[in-house]
């Protein structure tokens, strides 16, 4: 085996492992993120093209959620979604309760940004005050 083919089974392209183990929907996607700076590995924000290596953490920010996995297994092509959760670890915290979902305030669609008042009462509610 050559060292190419022998460096292939061992590491991957990060923006290709997320979208293999199905934290994506689509390669290019998951490109996005990592170039958005959403994507971290060993906590540095990294590029679509970064190798990942088995024990390696990878953080995302997706949806408004951090999701936290370590690389089990490298993979390089899309697989099912039991194969998939043979490949990572996945310690990512519980998301938080549809209740306190529903407590948290929300504008109204096609309102706009809030205003100075507006913002500074949001903040008071959320327990923000300088």
């Amino acid at each position: 085996m050559s060292p190419a083919e022998q460096r292939s089974t061992t590491q991957a392209r990060v923006d290709s492992w997320i979208w293999a183990v199905r934290l994506f929907k689509t390669r290019s996607s998951a490109a996005e993120a990592c170039r958005a700076g959403h994507v971290r590995v060993n906590g540095v924000t990294v590029k679509p093209a970064q190798q990942v290596r088995p024990g390696d953490e990878i953080r995302i920010r997706h949806a408004g959620l951090e999701r936290i996995v370590v690389v089990e297994r490298i993979i390089h092509k899309r697989v099912g979604p039991p194969v998939a959760a043979q490949c990572m670890i996945d310690r990512s915290p519980p998301p938080p309760p549809k209740e306190v979902l529903a407590t948290l305030p929300q504008r109204d669609r096609g309102a706009g940004r809030p205003t100075k008042r507006e913002r500074r009462e949001t903040d008071r509610l959320m327990g923000r005050t300088d």
